[in-house]
């Protein structure tokens, strides 16, 4: 005979969990008290989130199901964008929760909350556990969907005094679901069409995807890469499916992806997708993704195929099942691929080489490309890298080297931050023996900072990279290139001093501000045993600048013309402005004039403090300028000038002395000096 409490831990050990995050509360009294008793692994987390984004992160990083506790009511709830965020990324997670006793369910009880109605939506499952017979089942099922077929959290929800009742415990050998097998075993002919099709194809490209981190078959992905001798690119979720240094890898795709790969998919003729969902941070506009290319898609989840892109072959199956059996029809044929696709895999190859990730040195200023690059460096080809959600996520995503699957863990999908520091820890508990570190932003960090005392008080040896430029970087930037400028609650420009945050809860903490200091510290610092915090101090306005923005009119009644003038030093930073423009709006065209092809135009409105002393030497400035004056008033005068951007620069300093009370500037229009080529969309 045993309780509840103790067959919920006893079904735990029968299915192979070594550690549980956590949080008490009355509902889950019995089950903690089963856990002293019992003397089973625990991690103490500071707040439930931190629980589930740790268990999350332990899942990811080792390929177990991640095991939470909370109580009921606010401590279940409090773990739902972590749910959230596992259901996405389709992360395999078990929440066991607290419910109150069966005679208060439905009644509004103290810490009541319907958990299953709240996570029916963001859960693969859930269970509402009223009987104590039940529990054995309820958990071999829970983590037999969690970790079957394509992974994603299931919550069980446990009434109080389940936990508190005894009975005769017996756990079962097996799960019978109706209409749910967990096995995903395909048609073998699609895969045949497949091989044909690659047979067929002169320019084949390969996009790796999560699903081959979370069928662990990132070893049949690169034997089919090597195989065929053609370029690859993987989604953010991916990184890891192909290592960093396999030939023609052009690294990872989408919006903030590389030049190279998002060109590859433009030119191909085959694009094969594996174990991706095609999100709209990775196709842009639909109707124009991939338009030369015949669409594979490989996926688990026949909800997937055809959602967002029409595949023309489509293998529904296990990834387990399918690349395995493509890799082996592959060696099978006689044809020598490498040979065939040789020109086009060293064409995709200079496009990489055309435009790679970079940035641009200033001064004694640390720039985030120069400082991931060095971590990445430092901490070896085994070290797994974890970021928060924010400039620093693509950042790490474009310069940290990763080059084992399992070894890059971001929140793809829901984007959360405050995912990063509970997620780090969980993956170093999974992996003790494996370095961690965290990029993280000063946004993020703030979000579950708790969990330092955590990483202090169990002694996790996490290092925290914090990328600091006093302003939540990707709102930053796009307040910057489409709401001009107004960094609406967007900046961070507080007193918080993250180095004595972390080092009151037990981290150490160290600031880097010079770029000498990558090299005369920073290994030192990522040496030293046990969690630290890094405060790396950047300049806030990273990447390109927009000077100026502005929109009209065109000659077609239906089209705007927008004009944007931009500082970048590579095409690739343009095609970055240019791909986050094409995420608001329709963009039909791209017309790019230098200095010396438009004809550049900029209207100006200045009101000037005017006295009666000063309005004469006013008006003869307007007049040596040819400006107009449009309005007067016994204070002021409003003057306005259309011409070239030196000219309204001149006006405006020669009008300082007086007092410029205001100043309207639309930004530059322009036309091209006869033709121009125009980049397509």
């Amino acid at each position: 005979m045993m309780n509840g409490a103790e067959a919920v831990l006893t079904s735990l050990k029968n299915e192979g969990v070594d550690v549980v995050f956590g949080y008490p509360g009355g509902a889950v009294l019995t089950l903690y008290d089963a856990v002293y008793k019992m003397k089973f692994p625990h991690i103490l987390t500071r707040h439930e989130q931190g629980a589930v984004h740790a268990a999350d992160g332990y899942a990811r990083a080792t390929g177990k199901v991640g095991v939470v506790f909370a109580t009921s009511g606010p401590g279940a709830t409090n773990l739902v964008t972590g749910i959230s965020t596992a259901y996405t990324d389709s992360v395999p997670l078990v929440c066991i929760t607290g419910q109150v006793a069966n005679p208060y369910i439905g009644k509004d009880s103290f810490q009541e909350a319907d958990v299953c109605g709240i996570t029916t939506p963001i859960t693969k499952h859930n269970y509402l556990v009223k009987k104590v017979e039940d529990l054995p089942r309820v958990l071999k099922e829970a983590f037999y969907i969690a970790r079957t077929g394509r992974p994603g959290p299931v919550v069980v929800d446990v009434a109080k005094d389940v936990f508190d009742t005894k009975f005769d415990y017996s756990y079962p050998e097996a799960v019978h679901l109706r209409g749910y097998s967990g096995e995903n075993i395909g048609d073998e002919s699609e895969i045949d069409a497949v091989v044909e099709a690659i047979r067929a194809a002169k320019k084949p490209l390969v996009f790796a995807g999560g699903g081959i981190i979370l069928s662990d078959t990132s070893e049949p992905m690169r034997d089919i890469v090597r195989r065929l001798g053609v370029p690859s690119t993987t989604t953010l979720l991916g990184l890891g499916a192909i290592p960093a240094d396999e030939k023609g890898y052009l690294s990872f795709a989408g919006m903030h992806g590389s030049y190279g790969a998002n060109m590859a998919i433009q030119e191909c003729d085959l694009l094969l997708c594996i174990g991706m969902r095609f999100s709209d941070r990775v196709t842009g506009k639909v109707d124009e993704f991939a338009p030369h290319a015949k669409v594979v898609h490989f996926e688990i989840d026949r909800a997937e195929i055809n959602k967002n892109v029409k595949a023309d072959y489509s293998v529904l199956g296990d990834l387990s099942w399918s690349l395995p059996l493509l890799r082996d029809k592959l060696n099978a044929c006689e044809d020598d691929f490498a040979s065939k696709f040789a020109p086009w895999l060293e064409h995709a190859l200079e496009l990489e080489a055309k435009h790679p990730f970079g940035y641009r040195e200033e001064g004694d200023a640390i720039k985030p490309g120069a400082l991931i690059s060095k971590v990445s460096s430092l901490m070896g080809r085994d070290a797994i890298g974890v970021t928060d959600v924010g400039q620093h996520q693509m950042w790490a995503a474009q310069f940290f080297k990763v080059y084992k699957p399992r070894h890059f863990l971001t929140s793809g999908g829901q984007g959360t931050m405050g995912y990063g520091l509970p997620a780090a820890m969980g993956a170093k508990v999974g992996c003790p023996d494996t370095p961690v570190v965290l990029f993280t932003g000063d946004g993020s960090i703030m979000m579950n900072c708790q969990e330092f005392a955590t990483l202090a008080d169990n002694d996790i040896d996490v290092k925290v990279v914090v990328i600091r430029n006093e302003i939540l970087g990707m709102v930053g930037q796009w307040q910057r290139l489409f709401y001009n400028h107004h960094y609406s609650q967007s900046e961070l420009k507080g007193k918080t001093d993250l180095v004595k945050l972390a080092e009151a809860m037990g981290v150490k903490g160290y600031r880097l501000t010079k770029k000498e200091e990558l090299e005369t510290r920073l290994p030192e610092i990522l040496a030293e045993k046990g969690a630290v915090l890094i405060d790396v101090v950047i300049p806030e306005e990273e990447a390109f600048n927009i000077e100026s923005i502005s929109a009209g009119y065109t000659e077609e009644p239906d089209v705007t013309r927008i004009n944007i003038v931009v500082s970048v030093e590579s095409e690739g930073e343009l095609d970055q402005v240019i791909q986050q423009l094409s995420k608001l709006i329709d963009v039909i065209k791209i017309v790019n004039l230098s200095e010396e092809d438009a004809i550049e135009r900029e209207l100006v409105l200045i009101k000037v403090a005017a006295t009666r002393e000063t309005r004469s030497d006013i008006i003869n400035v307007v007049n040596i300028f040819r400006a107009n004056i449009v309005d007067v008033t016994p204070e002021d005068i409003v003057i306005e000038l259309t011409g070239a951007q030196s000219k309204i620069d001149a006006l405006c300093e020669v009008l300082q002395e007086y007092g410029i009370i205001e100043i309207a500037r639309t930004g530059a229009i322009a036309l091209s000096r006869g033709p121009i080529p125009v980049k397509k969309m």
